[in-house]
């Protein structure tokens, strides 16, 4: 014994004797913002190149070539750069060794000449 009226159906939902519900033609319930997944390839930091290449209308090869070349000459370049600091840094050394044996070996003829030398340059300077 059920007193209260019938709920109200939206529009397209039928009700059949047996008691099933069917529905028909329903719009789809907004769920939310679509979020699409794209897989994006890790690129360098610095896209100029690409930019260039893209605005001036080169190419994808120009494009490619950059992606490529690009992290590969800043390796180069680091490399080189690293063994040529370890060059400056060997030659220091080995120039600070010299002037300490040079100098703990000379003698005292050695450090007259020195201050001779040292006179003829403030002379002439």
């Amino acid at each position: 014994m059920n007193h209260l009226p019938e709920p109200a159906r939206p529009s397209g939902i039928v009700q059949l004797p047996d008691g099933h519900v069917y529905a028909e033609n329903l719009p789809a319930t907004y769920t939310g913002p679509q979020v699409v997944h794209q897989h994006i390839h890790q690129a360098p930091p610095d896209k100029t190149v690409q930019r260039i290449a893209l605005g001036s209308g080169v190419g994808a090869g120009a494009v490619a070539a950059g992606v490529y070349f690009g992290p590969l000459l800043v390796g180069a370049l680091t490399a080189i750069a690293a063994n040529i600091a370890m060059l400056a840094v060997l030659a220091l050394v080995l120039g600070w060794c010299v002037h300490t044996v040079v100098k703990s070996v000379g003698s005292p003829d050695a450090a007259s000449a020195v201050k001779n030398v040292r006179k003829a340059r403030r002379r002439s300077g």
